[in-house]
């Protein structure tokens, strides 16, 4: 009796313990299932196509606008960057070679100027010195030319000595030396050898514009001391503006003197400006980087100023390819992707994601690599406010 309660009992407990390691099985097998689920739903906003449905009432709010991928003559081309410049000669700058104070206010930064106009007046007591060893020289200039003159006819006549003439003579080459040399001076300083005539001296000299144009920088205030290598004014002459781009030293080989270039301005995305390549730097500075001068194709377009940042690119070869608006590509975790509407009905749209590799872009195209087996000809892909269904899905996913 008792050996039959025993092994009864053993029985019992056996099958307990089976049946406990049987649920701890299952309970480890349901968290990995678990855990595998959590896993696959995080990446399957990464992994599969995306789908989302709008209705009409979302679809209208939204404002989507639909189109296709087609056939476009894209050009693989060479993209620059660079300012607006102007040639050498139409850009001055106005400095007081013998310095000096400042009399007279300066001009505004945009004011017109022409050629020759005075700019401002600069006082410095050297320029009375100038003068006044100007007068006295051109006083002793006359007295040496006629005693030249005399001696020379003396000379002639075998009267004087030869010592004598000749010192009168080198005296008066000295003296016209020293008047041409006071003449430059009184030019550079910007005092006129004719207003001297009368014998009055002035303490003050102008500055004259040395081109006609437009004041870039004033740098001019009454009473400012002004050095030598002070710069006063700069000027700058639109008639010949160009543009100063850079091109990569790798890129050389596709640009040549005579290429259209297509540009436009910080602030624009359509390229329709024009302009010619007319010089290549010959040399590269550290940064790899070579110079491209191009002449406008349009001198007088009022919108463009000097030193104005605008981005260019030249064509080198067309071929065609498939593309679509620029701005129906949308990124979503590092990838480009286009939505395309595959399905209408009276409930609403259903559109999807579908991945693609962005290639040129060009004038609002970019050219796409579609998956293998798309039927392009029955594809429709929004091409306005794509975005606003990309929010949606991302919306949808972490829900």
């Amino acid at each position: 009796m008792n050996l039959s309660l025993n092994k009864n009992t053993s029985i019992a407990m056996l099958t307990l313990l089976f049946l406990a390691a049987c649920g701890n099985e299952q309970q480890l097998a349901d968290t990995i299932t678990t855990a595998d689920a959590a896993a696959n739903s995080k990446d399957s906003m990464s992994t599969t196509a995306k789908q989302i449905v709008f209705t009409s009432e979302q679809y209208q709010l939204a404002g989507i606008a639909m189109g296709a991928v087609e056939m476009r003559n894209l050009s693989n081309i060479v993209k620059l960057s660079g300012i607006i410049d102007v040639e050498p000669n139409s850009m001055a700058t106005v400095s007081a070679p013998l310095g000096g104070y400042i009399k007279t206010a300066g001009l505004l930064p945009g004011q017109a100027v022409r050629k020759g106009q005075v700019l401002a007046t600069i006082e410095n007591p050297e320029f009375i010195n100038m003068q006044q060893d100007y007068l006295e020289s051109k006083g002793r200039l006359q007295y040496l030319e006629q005693e030249y003159k005399r001696q020379q006819k003396l000379r002639d006549e075998d009267v004087n000595a030869a010592k004598t003439f000749q010192q009168v003579a080198s005296d008066y080459r000295v003296m016209q030396a020293t008047i041409n040399g006071l003449e430059q001076k009184l030019a550079l300083a910007g005092i006129k050898t004719s207003a001297l005539q009368s014998g009055k001296i002035t303490r003050t000299a102008n500055l004259y514009a040395p081109i006609s144009g437009y004041i870039k920088t004033s740098n001019v205030n009454i009473g400012k001391y002004a050095n030598p290598t002070d710069v006063l004014f700069e000027i700058i002459n639109k008639d010949d503006l160009h543009l100063a781009l850079n091109a990569f030293e790798k890129d050389l080989g596709k640009i040549k003197v005579g290429q259209t270039v297509k540009f436009s301005l910080a602030n624009e995305n359509n390229f329709n400006r024009k302009a010619k390549v007319f010089l290549m730097g010959q040399s590269t500075g550290d940064d790899r980087i070579v110079p491209v001068h191009c002449h406008l194709t349009n001198q007088k377009d009022p919108s463009l100023l000097p030193g104005m940042y605008v981005k260019a690119w030249i064509e080198t070869s067309t071929e065609k390819q498939y593309a679509a608006p620029s701005e129906a590509i949308v990124q979503l975790e590092g990838k480009d992707y286009l939505i395309l509407q595959t399905g209408q009905s009276s409930t609403g749209y259903t559109f999807k994601l579908e991945e693609i590799i962005k290639g040129t872009e060009q004038e609002g195209y970019t050219a796409v690599t579609l998956p293998e087996g798309m039927n392009i000809a029955n594809t429709k892909v929004v091409v306005k406010n794509a975005y606003a269904i990309l929010s949606a899905l991302k919306n949808s996913a972490e829900e």
